[in-house]
């Protein structure tokens, strides 16, 4: 449980949280330095926070409920710390009051991240994921954990990094129904097919975005529809409330696309988009992920390089859109801090 403090000063009781990391790549790194950066900031909201757990493939699952220095976390220190062998181990060892999910995708199966949300959950642990696979294939069984035990389940870096979409609909907007929506959600095709605009080939343009660290060394995820698949469908199953399978959306990447196809579009005025898109019909909802030709007087065809953009039909809110321009890692960290101030206020 949290342990409560005093400030006297200003009057403010302050509550001290263990949090966990699970992953400490980019996404986990930056969040680090943002919780680093907004410490006072967070202790006007009446919030302590110390790092007691640290699991990754090469050093295992390290906790010490005492705490870590975060400086030797960043700079790549060897952990002096117990050693559990397995996930409920390490919560109970780290005493951990929030965990902080950030392992690489299985648009398979969700595993083995669906297998560490659930585990914080049921030891009653406040569980935040910036990954898609569990809300794709464990979503209402997340939620009602997070339910029966009384505790958050929260996944705002999901989809288009930290924009507060889901934050957005479940707050301030009650009363108000998704029907469909429209977008793109994808960055790195959304680059590449700048970068084929602008004269580089398909594999130049790859290329450019590897280098630039916005796709990875295997790209197929991205190029193949894949990502963008995973996002339409969590935001079918969160907001829509459609229990939609990944293997439902029809999906088409954009390998097939040449260089002087996507030239010719451009200057017919009508440029290429990997398309999102979902909406309701005869009682089910049909989702596609392909690109599509637009006109330049679509508000989607001027969302150029890593920008986002989905536009929602809602019974209430005609031509709702939320819109993000050229994120950074930063963007994706904050979704993880905002979800943690409000797990825990």
């Amino acid at each position: 449980m949290p342990v409560l403090l005093t400030n006297p000063s200003r009057r403010t009781i302050i509550r001290s949280y263990n949090l966990c990391l699970i992953g400490l790549g980019n996404v986990n790194r930056t969040l680090l330095r943002l919780l680093e950066r907004n410490r006072r900031e967070l202790e006007g909201r009446g919030i302590q926070w110390r790092i007691t757990g640290v699991a990754t493939r090469r050093i295992g699952w390290v906790a010490d409920a005492s705490g870590f220095d975060v400086e030797q976390i960043l700079g790549g220190a060897t952990l002096s710390a117990t050693g559990p062998q397995n996930v409920r181990q390490w919560i109970e060892a780290s005493a951990a009051d929030v965990l902080l999910e950030a392992s690489p995708l299985n648009p398979t199966n969700g595993q083995p991240a669906i297998e560490y949300l659930r585990a914080a959950l049921e030891c009653r642990v406040h569980a935040i994921t910036a990954n898609k696979g569990p809300i794709v294939h464990a979503y209402e069984e997340l939620r009602s954990l997070a339910a029966r035990h009384h505790c958050r389940f929260l996944f705002e870096s999901t989809v288009m990094d930290g924009m507060p979409i889901f934050s957005l609909f479940e707050q301030d907007l009650p009363l108000v129904h998704v029907k469909g929506f429209r977008g793109i959600l994808n960055s790195t095709t959304n680059l590449i097919l700048s970068g084929m605009e602008s004269g580089l080939s398909y594999e130049e343009s790859l290329a450019r975005a590897q280098q630039l660290g916005i796709a990875e060394a295997d790209p197929s995820h991205d190029v193949d529809g894949w990502d963008a698949a995973v996002k339409t469908t969590v935001l079918i199953r969160v907001l829509m409330g459609q229990p939609i399978q990944l293997a439902e959306v029809e999906r088409e990447g954009i390998r097939r696309l040449t260089a002087a196809e996507v030239r010719a579009a451009r200057g017919q005025g009508k440029p290429y988009k990997l398309l999102c898109q979902a909406g309701r019909e005869d009682g089910r909802v049909i989702a596609r992920v392909s690109p599509q030709q637009i006109p330049l007087s679509d508000p989607l065809a001027g969302v150029d390089g890593t920008s986002s953009m989905v536009e929602f039909e809602t019974d209430l809110l005609p031509g709702f859109a939320i819109r993000e321009t050229n994120p950074g890692l930063e963007a994706t960290a904050y979704g993880m801090l905002a979800d943690f101030v409000r797990a825990v206020t």
